[in-house]
């Protein structure tokens, strides 16, 4: 699927990411924007907050939404004038199908504080082959509904009649 030296080299990256202290969600992200050729500092702040399971919380797994925020990147809306990808949803849905049923068989849950057992010394161990992982599904996914990984999307423009929200928001309907 991947050449071994390009898989080598990105799981390079990611522990020299790892070391300058980012983290799971980050990482993810990062990658995705290094791989289009950008830089977005505000956007990478953003997905700090998903770190540790939603602000170390212990909640969900931050390489699982920050691969969720990746797929975004790739499929999301990100201007009023541009259409959300209708394949966004379905490819975040595949991702979450796999990464259930792979942690979930690994560690019981989807959560830190499952795939940790609540032990912050059991995250060097796991926490970088999950990252790894997800990056690597995120990749095939986006390549099987046609994404190129090294390519800035090119968002379909909005359609008026998608404006209105009327018909599925009662209170936009008596603005």
């Amino acid at each position: 699927m991947f050449p071994s030296s390009a898989i080598t080299a990105e799981l390079g990256r990611m522990m020299e990411l790892a070391q300058q202290g980012f983290h799971c969600s980050d990482i993810l992200l990062l990658m995705g924007l290094e791989a289009q050729g950008k830089a977005n500092p505000d956007a990478v702040r953003a997905v700090s907050s998903l770190a540790g399971g939603i602000g170390s919380s212990g909640d969900i797994c931050g390489a699982f939404t920050g691969g969720a925020c990746l797929l975004g990147l790739y499929a999301g809306r990100g201007a009023s004038d541009e259409e959300e990808d209708p394949r966004l949803n379905i490819m975040i849905s595949e991702l979450l199908d796999w990464f259930s049923t792979e942690q979930e068989r690994r560690y019981g849950g989807i959560h830190c504080s499952e795939i940790t057992e609540d032990d912050p010394q059991n995250m060097p161990m796991r926490c970088p082959q999950i990252v790894a992982a997800v990056y690597r599904k995120v990749r095939t996914i986006l390549d099987q509904h046609g994404f190129d990984w090294n390519t800035e999307p090119k968002p379909a423009p909005r359609k008026e009649a998608a404006r209105s929200c009327s018909a599925a928001c009662p209170v936009a309907a008596r603005l």
